[in-house]
């Protein structure tokens, strides 16, 4: 697998597969929890500094982007290739990933505004309510991740034909660097 140091871009270089880009989103994201919580604790701490700004900068770009992105490969390419086959316990766990992705855009709703406004180095932000956001949104992330690396990545790797698999790689590079819309 090919990995990358924490906080850089999921790359766009079509050499690597899919999963791959998958799995390293998945670690990015972790990352990016980890400084969403260390920004709240930096608000309760000292307020909108510049370490509060750039935090805010860098989990807000992740999540607009390469989460995003994630989220619309897996809908694309890893749940229709898992739905096909009529597995029962299969069809459910993707079933709650795709309302998880529901309600982590939902939580994102309420929290990247806030976000956007400490970049920006507005000190507005309610920090108990951004607190409990981030405490929601993170806890579902988790969970989240983890049932696609334990349950769902390890089935669609096993059960996706080759050729499904080059599509998926190129289609994902190509989005990621802007030649495919839609």
């Amino acid at each position: 697998m090919t990995d990358l140091p924490p906080g850089d871009a999921v790359p766009h270089a079509p050499t690597l597969h899919g999963f791959d880009v998958l799995d390293i989103c998945h670690r990015h994201t972790v990352v990016a929890l980890g400084k969403l919580a260390a920004l709240v604790t930096a608000l309760r701490g000292g307020g909108v500094d510049a370490d509060a700004r750039t935090l805010a900068r860098e989990v807000h770009a992740h999540f607009e982007g390469d989460a995003r992105l994630h989220h619309e490969d897996e809908e694309r390419h890893v749940f229709p290739a898992l739905l096909d086959r009529g597995d029962a316990g299969i069809v459910q766990a993707v079933q709650r990933l795709r309302q998880d992705h529901r309600w982590l855009e939902q939580n994102w709703r309420e929290i990247g505004p806030r976000l956007d406004a400490i970049a920006d180095g507005q000190s507005w932000v309610e920090v108990d309510a951004l607190r409990e956001a981030v405490q929601v949104f993170t806890a579902l992330s988790h969970d989240h991740i983890a049932l696609e690396e334990a349950y769902i990545y390890p089935q669609v790797r096993h059960r996706l034909p080759d050729r499904a698999q080059r599509d998926m790689d190129r289609e994902m590079a190509e989005r990621r660097a802007g030649t495919v819309r839609g």
